[in-house]
């Protein structure tokens, strides 16, 4: 059987070019998403230090390497115009006269989604369950089950809400909200990561907290500004601005903001400049997405705030408050305690006192 690859296919290698390419990698995003699952086991992990970097950048090469390649044999066997949208591997190998190939992929498509949904259920339901133990949900989906030692109630809540929500709502849809969300989430992440290794409260002087805030702002400011020169295909120029800001925003971090707090056992390297970058790309990316995928975020965002604003805030300061009057009332009876021995201590050596007279 002659090779059904061909070379010709690659070419032209970016029909839609850069701005094709950019689009393509904000809609895809969601398939990364499953790298972040491994942080919400640290729990459960023995050495979380060693262990949890480990599993995140292996994943995260092996996951961007196989997907490479799975790109690369595709377009080998059709061109990128002949793609089928929804079958892609099974269309391709019944053109080139394998048909009994698309058996073994549909196959090996139904077990990879079963792993999804297993990584998924995983991560978010852990995610659910630190949220409940707040007090922010209803506090039975921070149950642990006393054999398994898994989060039992979450994992089920969240498994029967993604069926619900995958089996009424178009694939297109959902993918692209996910990746409007898991960018700015990303983006927020970086943001958090700068803000922790450069501010501890009450020991940050006046001064470096406001040359943080200036430095945020500026790299905050250039990257929204790329993103929105990107967006609407204005040209090259504005680049010219956007661009160095960001970069003096980073290096004015660099050179005058020393870090209040360095971990000890591992930390992100190259801080400021790889959660800088990390901005300025999830930004450049969140300007590739269409503008119906942001409105179904502000609405679906709107809905979470309101519920945060009006039940969840209340319920976990309701919940903090709650535990500080226990921890003070046992302080109290630990003082009463200690101070019972010694009272008794000085009775009884009155006693000795007034019997020996």
């Amino acid at each position: 059987m002659a090779c059904p690859c061909n070379l010709e296919n690659y070419t032209p290698f970016a029909p839609f070019g850069a701005r094709g390419m950019f689009q393509a990698s904000a809609g895809l995003f969601f398939t990364y998403v499953g790298f972040d699952a491994v942080s919400t086991v640290a729990e459960e992990t023995k050495n979380p230090a060693r262990d949890i970097p480990i599993g995140l950048f292996g994943s995260m090469v092996i996951n961007t390497l196989a997907y490479c390649l799975l790109a690369m044999t595709l377009c080998l066997m059709q061109p990128s115009a002949n793609v089928d949208k929804d079958a892609p591997y099974s269309v391709a190998f019944q053109a080139v006269g394998m048909g009994w190939a698309k058996y073994r992929v549909a196959l090996g498509a139904l077990k990879g989604m079963t792993s999804v949904l297993l990584v998924g259920a995983v991560g978010q339901a852990r995610y659910l369950t630190h949220i409940a133990r707040t007090h922010m949900m209803p506090h039975c989906l921070a149950k642990v089950h006393e054999r398994t030692k898994t989060t039992i109630n979450a994992t089920a809540i969240m498994l029967v809400a993604t069926a619900i929500i995958a089996f009424f709502t178009p694939l297109t849809i959902l993918a692209n909200l996910l990746s409007v969300s898991t960018l700015f989430i990303f983006m927020l992440v970086a943001v958090a990561l700068i803000v922790r290794r450069y501010y501890v409260s009450g020991v940050t002087t006046q001064v470096n907290r406001i040359k943080l805030i200036v430095c945020l702002v500026l790299i905050l400011g250039s990257s929204f500004g790329t993103a929105v020169y990107w967006a609407q295909s204005y040209g090259w120029i504005g680049y010219t601005i956007t661009v160095p800001i960001w970069f003096v925003g980073t290096m004015g971090l660099w050179l005058f903001v020393p870090h209040a707090r360095n971990p000890r056992l591992w930390g992100v390297p190259l801080v400021p400049w790889l959660p800088s970058a990390s901005i300025a790309i999830n930004f450049f990316l969140l300007g590739s997405i269409d503008k119906a995928s942001y409105l179904r975020f502000g609405i679906w965002t709107g809905i979470l705030m309101v519920y945060y604003l009006f039940f969840g805030l209340h319920l976990s300061y309701d919940d903090a408050k709650a535990k500080a009057s226990r921890d003070r009332r046992m302080d109290e009876q630990s003082k009463v305690l200690e101070e019972v021995p010694a009272q008794e201590f000085v009775n009884v050596g009155n006693a000795s006192t007034l019997g020996a007279t």
